[in-house]
C-alpha cells in the first residue's frame, strides 16, 4: 500500500497504541490503590483506639433535603458507634426538611408545609433517640460572603450542644447514606493510619440514565485530577477531600478556622485541603482519603439538570475558575476517553479489510487494536465494578466523557460570559482567573 494511502490507518494505529498506553497506567494505579489502601471495610475488625472510642459528632448541613435526609437519619439511628451525637444544620429550609427529621429521630409524623402551618418545636439537646443524641440547629439566613453549605456547617459546630466536647467533627452531606459500621470503621482507620483528616468516596447511585451513563465519567476526571496514591502519599500529597465524608480531629479544626476559614467557597472540601497544604510546614497534619467499599452511598442528584449544574459547579471551582484550565481537561477528556478508545475499536474492525491490501499493516492494525480495546475495558471495567455497576458498562464510557467534556466547555463559557453559580438557593458571582 503507497505510504500517502497508508497515513490514516497509520495515525488509527498510533491513537490505538496512545489509548493502550494510557489506560495500561490508568489500570496499573488501580491495582496498585487497591492492593496499597485499605477501604473503610478493613476498619470494621480493628479495635477501639488507645482509652476508648472517642465522642464523635455528625453535622450535616442540609438546604432542602426533605426527599433524602430521612434515610440519611435512619441510617445514622443505625450506627454500631458507642459514643455519637449527631447534628442537623438546616439551611434557609422551606420545605418538610424538618418534619422529616422529627419524622425519624422521635417518631412525630411529617407536618404540612411550614408555611401552612407553624412550625414545629426544635429538637433539644435532651431529646434522644436509641442512644443517638439528635439536635437540629436552624440557619434563617446566610451572611454576605459566604457559602450557603459552608455557612451551614460553621453554624452547626458554633451553635449546636452536640458538638462543644466532641473529640472528632464528622460533616456528612445530607444525600448520603451510613452503613451502620462505618463511623466506628473509619475512627479505627482514622487512629490506625494516624491521620488529622480522614475523607472518604461515596458510591454513587445508579438508578437514573444519567447515573449510568455519564455519572461515573464525570466522577473518574475528577478522580484524575487527584488520584488517590497521590493523596494519600506521605511526601508532598496531592490536597484534596470529598465533602460528603470529612472526619477531623476537633483540634486540628479549631487550629485552621474551621469552615469560617474557607468561607467564602463553594468546594469548601478541597478548599480545607488546599490550605491545609498551605500551612504544612507550620501546622503539620496529615490528610487520607479512602474508598469505602459500598460502606457510604450518596444520590448526589435527582435529575439531569441538577446533575448538569451541579457538576459544572464543581469543575469550575477544582479548576479555581480558570477557563483556560476547563477547556484543556475538555480536550484532554474527549482525546483519551472518545478519541483513543474509539481508535482501538476502528482498528480491530478495520484491519481485515487493510489485509486485502496490506497483510502486515491489517495484522498490526488488529494486534493493536485489540490491545488497547482488552486494555480499556480492564481499566475501565474495574472502576465502573467498584461503583456498583458491571464491568461491561465500561463501553458506554466514551459517551459519558463526550458529555462530560461538553460540562467542562460550558463551564469555561459560563465563566467568561459572567454567568452566575445558581447552588442551595443562592447566586455566586464569581471572579474569572487567567
Amino acid at each position: 500500500m503507497p505510504l500517502i494511502a497508508a497515513i490514516p490507518f497509520l495515525v488509527l494505529i498510533a491513537l490505538a497504541c496512545g489509548g493502550a498506553a494510557y489506560y495500561g497506567v490508568v489500570l496499573w494505579r488501580v491495582v496498585k490503590t487497591a492492593r496499597t489502601l485499605p477501604t473503610t471495610r478493613d476498619g470494621l475488625s480493628m479495635a477501639a483506639p488507645e482509652g476508648g472510642w472517642p465522642l464523635v459528632c455528625v453535622v450535616v448541613p442540609a438546604h432542602n433535603e426533605e426527599k433524602v435526609i430521612g434515610e440519611l437519619a435512619r441510617s445514622l439511628l443505625a450506627q454500631d458507634y458507642p459514643n455519637l451525637r449527631v447534628v442537623f444544620s438546616l439551611d434557609r429550609c422551606t420545605d418538610g426538611t424538618e418534619g422529616a427529621l422529627r419524622g425519624v429521630c422521635i417518631g412525630a409524623k411529617t407536618p404540612p408545609p411550614a408555611s401552612k402551618t407553624p412550625p414545629p418545636p426544635p429538637l433539644g439537646a435532651g431529646e434522644e433517640a436509641e442512644g443517638a443524641r439528635f439536635e437540629i440547629v436552624r440557619v434563617t439566613s446566610c451572611p454576605e460572603g459566604w457559602a450557603g453549605k459552608t455557612h451551614a456547617a460553621w453554624r452547626g459546630v458554633r451553635d449546636s450542644v452536640g458538638a462543644k466536647d466532641a473529640e472528632l467533627l464528622l460533616f456528612a452531606d445530607a444525600d448520603t447514606v451510613f452503613d451502620p459500621g462505618l463511623v466506628r470503621a473509619s475512627v479505627a482507620l482514622l487512629h490506625a493510619r494516624k491521620l488529622d483528616l480522614l475523607s472518604l468516596l461515596s458510591r454513587l447511585t445508579s438508578e437514573e440514565w444519567f447515573e449510568r451513563w455519564v455519572q461515573p465519567a464525570a466522577g473518574f476526571e475528577l478522580v484524575r485530577q487527584y488520584p488517590l496514591d497521590m493523596v494519600n502519599r506521605e511526601v508532598r500529597p496531592r490536597a484534596f477531600a470529598n465533602g460528603q465524608f470529612m472526619l477531623f480531629r476537633r483540634g486540628l479544626y479549631d487550629a485552621i478556622g474551621g469552615h469560617e476559614r474557607v468561607k467564602e467557597h463553594l468546594l469548601e472540601d478541597i478548599a480545607i485541603a488546599r490550605h491545609l497544604d498551605i500551612v504544612r510546614t507550620t501546622m503539620p497534619s496529615r490528610w487520607g482519603v479512602l474508598m469505602t467499599d459500598g460502606m457510604l452511598r450518596c444520590r448526589m442528584y435527582r435529575d439531569w439538570e441538577s446533575f448538569r449544574r451541579g457538576w459544572k459547579r464543581i469543575y469550575t471551582e477544582a479548576s479555581l475558575r480558570r477557563p483556560r484550565q476547563l477547556r484543556e481537561w475538555a480536550w484532554r477528556k474527549r482525546m483519551s476517553g472518545v478519541v483513543m478508545p474509539v481508535a482501538g475499536v476502528l482498528c480491530a474492525v478495520a484491519g481485515p479489510v487493510v489485509m486485502m491490501w496490506d497483510r502486515p499493516l491489517g495484522w498490526t492494525m488488529v494486534g493493536t487494536g485489540l490491545v488497547s480495546v482488552a486494555v480499556f475495558v480492564a481499566a475501565m471495567g474495574r472502576i465502573y465494578a467498584d461503583q456498583g455497576l458491571g464491568a461491561a458498562w465500561a463501553l458506554v464510557y466514551p459517551f459519558g466523557a463526550w458529555r462530560v467534556a461538553g460540562l467542562l466547555d460550558e463551564a469555561a463559557r459560563d465563566l467568561e460570559q459572567g454567568v452566575k453559580t445558581v447552588w442551595g438557593g443562592r447566586e455566586y458571582a464569581r471572579e474569572v482567573k487567567a
